[in-house]
């Protein structure tokens, strides 16, 4: 049986702010924007914190990119730190032109908030902390509006068709209506992170790391899978995923206090709860691994203005019956955003002709081996309008391959169930916060029995096994600690090891194998 085929000339897989930006860019493109939920949905409306953007009297793109090189641990590539710093600002300016509604000052201005390793006040922020849906909104009301883009909803991607070394389409599952082959010689994957991955994280369901695999099975390059950032202050509750609670609470004076009110991170950083998001995360996981509670305290900073200025976390905070006027708010780490991802150009173009990347799922050097806070949302916007730029335009002529042949027809959410409870637990046990050489090799033992059992076709379980196996291996190799990556037996940051790592997944009789672009022996012992 083969797949329906429909034409275009650019396909979009995801519909958060990277992809909505890169589809509504791309001027004079026939467009498929894909998205294996609804158009609203993903990360991108769930980001709380703001778009990092130097607005400010006293602030500059430049030392908005000097302070996110700081940040990413030696491994941000400083021009893209400055194309980011410096196009951000025309991004949230093409924001309010559309009818982004940011919060402002008594005279109109923007207002500035303030986050961890931010040298200025510089975080937009809409509706208090709604920003990403708003951003999500704004932009969706334009790609409704827009004829060329047409919206495909509840489409599962399950393959970038390649032939003779270029990308000829897309092939994806449909719920409405089967098997879809959409042809086009242009793929943008804006397809987000892997946060489910993990047991505990702020992420939505469909985060499950589906552009890993679908760029490395069309033979792209991956780099920096290892680091995963975990925010400080996931809400402890009985949740999955677990509420949020912004960085903006802190940057508004809110403290972290231990089960007895002490306010320890001054103990760990000059900077206290403004510290970089990995000295703060594991400073709270060394305090609950040892059994201890630990609470955010925003009373007397925030108080009674709670739900007018942080109505999405008010909200969370009295769903899990509690009032954060008046009470101390239990945290826990939680995976929160993939640095690594497919290795692309400055223009979110990868090694595969014809297939760019945006957002989350791309590894364009902006964030390093720790992001910046507030930087997530800004690269999702400078990096779809620059991928809009590359692959938009005058498009070549279409190809015409036939539609492939579909596989099993079996349910991409549903399938193997179990197999990613399991997955999910050893990923956060062995892949977490705190990783040691013998509990990678096995987690990483394991991973490649989960993906054995697995049933065949294309899942959400599949793809989240994928991303375990890379990530595993990654870890295991870097032998040192840096930013978001702490290894327990190799604690120092080490010179020979300010290197980013770069990849590829091969199939070898059914196995995933990462192969490395660093011969073994070039590794730092």
């Amino acid at each position: 049986m083969h797949a329906e085929r429909l034409a275009a000339d650019l396909v979009v897989v995801g519909t958060g702010v990277a992809g909505l930006t890169a589809a509504l860019g791309a001027e004079g493109c026939a467009v498929h924007l894909l998205t294996k939920s609804e158009l609203e949905s993903g990360s991108s409306p769930w980001a709380q914190g703001g778009v990092a953007v130097a607005l400010g009297s006293g602030d500059s793109p430049e030392l908005h990119a000097s302070d996110t090189v700081a940040a990413g641990a030696g491994l941000v590539d400083p021009e893209v730190a400055e194309i980011v710093a410096r196009d951000g600002v025309l991004a949230v300016r093409r924001l309010v032109e559309i009818g982004a509604e940011f919060d402002r000052g008594d005279r109109g201005e923007l207002s500035l908030g303030r986050e961890a390793a931010h040298s200025r006040s510089r975080i937009v922020h809409a509706h208090g902390d709604a920003t990403g849906a708003e951003l999500v909104r704004a932009l969706a009301e334009r790609v409704r509006a827009c004829a060329r883009v047409e919206l495909f909803d509840r489409a599962f991607a399950v393959r970038i068709a390649v032939a003779a070394g270029r990308v000829v389409g897309v092939l994806a599952r449909h719920a409405a209506r089967g098997w879809v082959f959409h042809a086009a010689p242009r793929v943008v994957l804006a397809a987000g992170g892997l946060g489910q991955l993990y047991r505990h994280t702020t992420n939505p369901r469909e985060a499950t790391g589906d552009g890993l695999l679908l760029a490395a099975e069309a033979g792209a390059k991956l780099v920096d899978v290892e680091f995963v950032q975990f925010h400080p202050t996931a809400l402890a509750v009985d949740r999955d995923p677990l509420p949020l609670l912004s960085e903006a609470l802190r940057g508004e004076g809110a403290i972290i206090v231990d089960g007895v009110g002490r306010r320890f991170l001054l103990d760990e950083h000059p900077a206290g709860e403004l510290a970089p998001r990995d000295v703060v995360a594991r400073a709270i996981w060394r305090r609950r691994h040892a059994g201890q509670s630990v609470f955010l305290d925003a009373r007397q900073a925030v108080g009674e203005s709670f739900p007018a200025r942080f109505p999405s976390v008010f909200s969370a905070c009295r769903e899990a019956r509690l009032d954060p006027r008046v009470d101390l708010l239990p945290v826990v780490p939680a995976a929160h955003f993939f640095m690594g991802g497919v290795r692309v150009d400055s223009w979110g173009k990868s090694g595969v002709e014809g297939l760019w990347a945006c957002g989350e799922i791309s590894a364009t050097g902006a964030h390093g081996a720790n992001r910046l806070a507030s930087n997530s949302l800004l690269e999702a916007l400078v990096f779809g309008a620059r991928v809009a730029t590359s692959a938009g335009g005058a498009a070549p002529p279409r190809s015409a391959p036939e539609s492939p042949a579909v596989g099993p027809d079996l349910d991409p959410f549903a399938a193997a169930a179990e197999l990613r409870r399991e997955l999910r637990v050893l990923a956060w046990d062995a892949l977490g916060l705190v990783r040691e050489g013998s509990r990678l090799r096995r987690a990483r033992v394991r991973c490649d029995e989960i993906w054995a059992e697995l049933p065949p076709g294309a899942s959400e379980t599949r793809n989240l096994t994928a991303a375990a196996i890379l990530v595993a291996a990654a870890a295991e190799r870097r032998r040192e600690s840096r930013g978001a990556h702490f290894r327990s037996d190799f604690p120092e940051t080490r010179e020979a090891w300010r290197r980013r790592q770069v990849l590829v997944a091969e199939f070898e009789s059914g196995a995933l194998v990462p192969r490395f672009e660093t011969a073994d022996e070039e590794v730092p012992a």
